[in-house]
């Protein structure tokens, strides 16, 4: 078994629903497994045409395989007491490449900043946990150039590492594409280099 040395990141399998209710007002919270920007706008609009009649549609999402893009809106709610906290929320259970929309409808009680900062984490944190999420391992793609006296060098040196193979050709040389968890490339790197075997690291 390969060392698991990159923090983990989780998305979810599919969308999910959670419900909080809070002195009379109902926070319904949707989670969606995204990807792009395309995505989340139709989610969000579909959410708000569902819910048209809902006082505050509050919104937080996170993308990419390291989690390095975030986003959130109060949408008139205290600065801070309700997108932050979904984006909280989605940072805690450490998931990435997720929507997370809470639809607010005021039951005639403030519910102060304290109120509502709970209120809006803890219906997120209900979706997640309706979900079933599934970890998010980054690889990196990359190819190998050799002759043919070269494979049983390039077999040893495979064969210590787990790869997935993507494409490979064998005419006048050798070319084989293969993929790698993304914190063992460093090593398997230096070895094909110390080998002098062509490595190239496909572009993302």
């Amino acid at each position: 078994m390969e060392p698991n040395t990159h923090p983990a990141f989780y998305t979810l399998k599919a969308p999910s629903e959670g419900f909080l209710k809070d002195r009379g007002s109902k926070f319904h919270a949707f989670a969606f497994p995204v990807e792009t920007d395309e995505e989340i706008e139709l989610h969000v609009l579909a959410i708000k045409k569902r819910f048209h009649d809902a006082r505050h549609h509050c919104v937080a999402y996170r993308l990419g395989k390291k989690g390095e893009q975030v986003y959130s809106t109060d949408d008139g709610e205290p600065g801070n007491s309700a997108g932050p906290p979904i984006l909280a929320a989605i940072r805690s259970a450490e998931l990435t490449n997720v929507l997370i929309v809470v639809v607010r409808y005021f039951g005639g009680t403030k519910l102060g900043i304290r109120g509502l900062i709970e209120a809006y984490r803890g219906a997120a944190e209900d979706a997640i946990l309706s979900g079933e999420r599934y970890e998010i391992i980054p690889k990196v793609t990359f190819t190998l150039y050799f002759d043919y006296p070269q494979t049983p060098e390039v077999n040893r040196i495979l064969h210590r590492f787990e790869t997935e193979q993507v494409a490979a050709s064998y005419l006048e040389s050798c070319q084989l594409t293969l993929s790698i968890r993304e914190a063992r490339f460093p090593e398997l790197e230096k070895m094909f280099i110390q080998s002098r075997i062509q490595l190239k690291k496909e572009e993302e």
